[in-house]
């Protein structure tokens, strides 16, 4: 066309600039919108063309207004599409019916167009659209069809069939569902799933090949409505090294996301980052996995609250990595980010997802934000730790807005390590927060549990020794505990043993012989005659 010589070619790949080939303020369309929605003519195209364009000055409201009544007017004919002879795609049928296939809406569009007074082509094309196959070839004839409008100076494209809605997996339903994406879209976008016969109305400089669109990476709408930049590889299918494949998507701050790779996330490593997220996938079997990235913004309105798919990728798989397989308690993602920072956990000692340990102990500390209480449990596959258990193989050490969590593992393997919080003034329950996953190879481990801490044994205590909470049989045990501002402390075995108070420190021996279990119990001031209970000891048998 004569006009496709004017100036303005978007390159390839696109510029991240805006998801419109010109500005486009929506708020100033939504009077126009409202009225274009309301229009109800069906007797003839040129009347409705007519009522339409009462509320629009400019050609951009007057294609604003056909677009709007045509998306939310004509449904997808599912019916149509699976017997195409008997369908007319003449502008005045589909208005009739009111609905149509592709080719109906573009013709109509045209039509409404041209009695507008606006240039208006249509297009048509490969897309990649309802029973695409990520990897897919394209041939034969084209499958689609879509519209060019002519606008200040230059061609502009959009599709109104995939503006007014989706069809479901089975192709049996249409639902309205409107789509800003597809008006005005800027052509490096455009072209990410429609390639039309004629390479100009790609409208882009370089243009690109059928190859080039076949290979490249399916972004839906939701990729850039809600704000991604790119996801790598940019190659939908991928292979996996070794039993392993990476991925990553960069984005603005804020966004939380999810993966399902054959439908469950369990095989996976995915950690947030300021600006996208890091996705390492690790198969549990050969051949070929589909593998779908979820996305939703963090600061969501109601509405907006679900996680929308934006990517999907092929994982190919030739050896499958049996010791990356993970328990089923580990939850994504995995390891601290901004949003554990967001929650009051500050200055993480550990920011890596995966904490390595050979002698079966570790310690990472954070430091607190304002008025938080901290929960932990520790969670592995099989029986060896029942929930009460998994609690006492993680013990918590404050000192000021500081946290410590020592972990003890009871034996080798892969284990999770949960974190939960709740304002201290909030009476209701902890909120699970995030999670580490902690490995440990080392099959000589085995620590025993911390001690039992009761109620009354207060967030600034700190226990010194003893820290397992098993004790051997007939022994003198050490006792040194930190505990400030309490009156007394006594360790109950067979006998009382007072603990003395030294250097800020409660200190004594006990005798574990002729009992079970041992108690460490306070007065918490000199006027009380009653003791708490703080700690509780087991003795092993002999």
């Amino acid at each position: 066309p004569k006009t496709m010589t004017t100036r303005f070619f978007p390159a390839y790949p696109w510029d991240k600039s805006s998801l419109k080939s010109m500005p486009v303020d929506l708020q100033q369309f939504k009077k126009l919108d409202a009225y274009a929605l309301k229009v109800n003519v069906k007797n003839s195209v040129e009347e409705l063309v007519k009522a339409l364009l009462k509320q629009a000055r400019t050609d951009l409201e007057k294609v604003r207004a056909i677009w709007m009544w045509i998306c939310h007017h004509i449904e997808y004919d599912v019916v149509g599409y699976h017997n195409k002879s008997q369908l007319s795609s003449k502008p005045r049928d589909v208005l009739q019916m009111g609905k149509s296939i592709c080719e109906g809406y573009a013709e109509l569009f045209e039509h409404m167009c041209s009695l507008a007074g606006i240039q208006c082509k249509k297009l048509s094309g490969h897309a990649k659209g309802h029973g695409y196959k990520t990897g897919q070839t394209f041939t034969g004839d084209s499958d689609h069809a879509w519209n060019a409008v002519y606008l200040e100076g230059r061609w502009h494209l959009l599709d109104s069939t995939w503006g007014s809605g989706s069809v479901d997996d089975s192709f049996t339903k249409f639902t309205y569902r409107y789509n800003e994406f597809y008006f005005l879209t800027h052509p490096a976008l455009f072209i990410n799933n429609h390639f039309p016969d004629n390479s100009n109305w790609q409208l882009l400089k370089p243009t690109l090949t059928l190859k080039e669109f076949e290979n490249n990476m399916l972004h839906n709408s939701n990729f850039y409505t809600l704000g991604l930049l790119a996801a790598h590889p940019e190659t939908p299918i991928i292979q996996t090294v070794n039993g392993k494949a990476s991925i990553s998507v960069d984005c603005r701050p804020s966004t939380l996301f999810m993966f399902k790779l054959k439908g469950t996330d369990e095989h996976g490593l995915m950690t947030l980052k300021k600006h996208g997220m890091k996705l390492d996938i690790y198969p549990q079997k050969t051949g070929s996995h589909k593998l779908e990235i979820f996305a939703k913004p963090s600061k969501a309105e109601a509405s907006d609250d679900v996680y929308k798919c934006v990517v999907e990728y092929v994982v190919e798989c030739e050896s499958v990595d049996k010791a990356m397989r993970f328990p089923k308690a580990l939850h994504q993602p995995v390891g601290p980010s901004w949003f554990s920072e967001r929650q009051g956990f500050l200055r993480p000692s550990h920011r890596e997802p995966v904490l390595h340990t050979n002698d079966g102990r570790c310690s990472l500390t954070f430091t607190l934000g304002k008025d938080i209480s901290v929960l932990t449990s520790l969670h592995t596959d099989g029986s060896s730790l029942a929930e009460n258990m998994g609690r006492r193989h993680v013990l918590q050490i404050h000192r000021g807005n500081q946290v410590e969590l020592k972990v003890h593992l009871p034996h080798a393997g892969n284990f999770v390590l949960k974190i939960y919080s709740k304002k201290k003034s909030d009476p209701g329950n902890y909120d699970y927060i995030f999670n580490y996953l902690i490995r440990c190879l080392n099959t000589e481990v085995k620590w025993p549990a911390f001690p039992q801490s009761y109620s009354k044994w207060l967030q600034d205590y700190e226990i010194l020794e003893p820290l397992s909470g098993r004790l051997p049989a007939n022994r003198n045990v050490q006792f040194k505990l930190k505990m400030p501002g309490v009156a007394k402390v006594l360790v109950q075995a067979e006998n009382t043993h007072p603990l003395t108070q030294n250097r800020g420190c409660w200190e004594g021996t006990c005798n574990t012989s002729g009992c079970r279990e041992v108690f460490v119990m306070v007065h918490e001031n000199a006027n009380h005659s009653f003791y708490s209970h703080v700690l509780k000891y087991e003795v092993e048998t002999q």
